[in-house]
């Protein structure tokens, strides 16, 4: 199977900016996501400066920019510079402060003034729900259900993630995201249950453009011979 059967949107997940430009340029995602951790990795230092560069350079790909405030009042006020950088922008509000109120009140507010939203650091089936419920009908909403977090839990999140699907679908406008996607394989369990899009890493975004679909009995031979390439740049010797 190629990216192009797939019926899941592949976003990558960063905020390096020439990369991004790189993927949109070579047609390698669907769309974009960024965070306050990645946008640090990258070494934004300008938050403006980088969303008026993205949204110029990518114009017509969805991309997701996240709030950086802690509280509701200046999480509105962030929300609605934010969602002035293009059309194709989605303000991202996690679903609860650092103290563990819930910005459902804020969802519900943003979502009816029009405001394109990606809820995030979703672990729940309740949490699907409330965002779900207070959304209004039509405006277009991602929630994002960090399946890979789940997973280094120990616990299985296909049966949250299939039950989330059903919901988020229960309502026009609203996708269901599978967020922090580990390896290629996510992509395909997202795909297979009916998940609208999944963000991945780079590197994970590159296997799935170069290596969804490789024939497996080819492999040994391809490893070996990367070996025997890393062999010959590393000098060394056993005899």
């Amino acid at each position: 199977m190629a990216r192009e059967q797939l019926n899941v949107e592949v976003f990558a997940d960063g905020a390096d900016i020439e990369s991004m430009k790189s993927a949109y340029k070579n047609n390698e995602v669907d769309g974009f996501t960024t965070n306050p951790s990645l946008m640090a990795k990258a070494g934004v230092s300008d938050y403006k400066a980088f969303a008026e560069e993205a949204v110029r350079e990518i114009p017509d790909a969805s991309i997701s920019f996240e709030v950086f405030a802690d509280d509701l009042d200046t999480m509105e006020r962030e929300a609605e510079i934010l969602k002035q950088y293009g059309d194709n922008v989605f303000v991202k509000i996690p679903i609860v402060t650092t103290d563990g109120e819930s910005t459902i009140p804020l969802i519900e507010k943003l979502s009816a003034n029009q405001v394109r939203l990606n809820v995030t650091a979703v672990y729940t089936l309740d949490q699907v729900k409330a965002i779900t419920e207070a959304v209004t009908e039509g405006v277009p909403t991602y929630v994002s259900v960090f399946a890979g977090r789940i997973a280094d839990t120990g616990v299985d999140p296909l049966p949250l993630m299939k039950d989330a699907v059903e919901v988020t679908h229960s309502k026009d406008g609203v996708k269901l995201l599978w967020a922090s996607c580990r390896e290629v394989i996510n992509v395909i369990q997202a795909d297979e249950i009916g998940a609208d899009i999944i963000t991945c890493p780079a590197d994970v975004v590159k296997k799935v453009n170069n290596n969804l679909g490789k024939d497996i009995n080819e492999l040994s031979v391809d490893t070996v011979k990367g070996f025997a390439k890393d062999i010959q740049a590393s000098g060394l010797s056993i005899l």
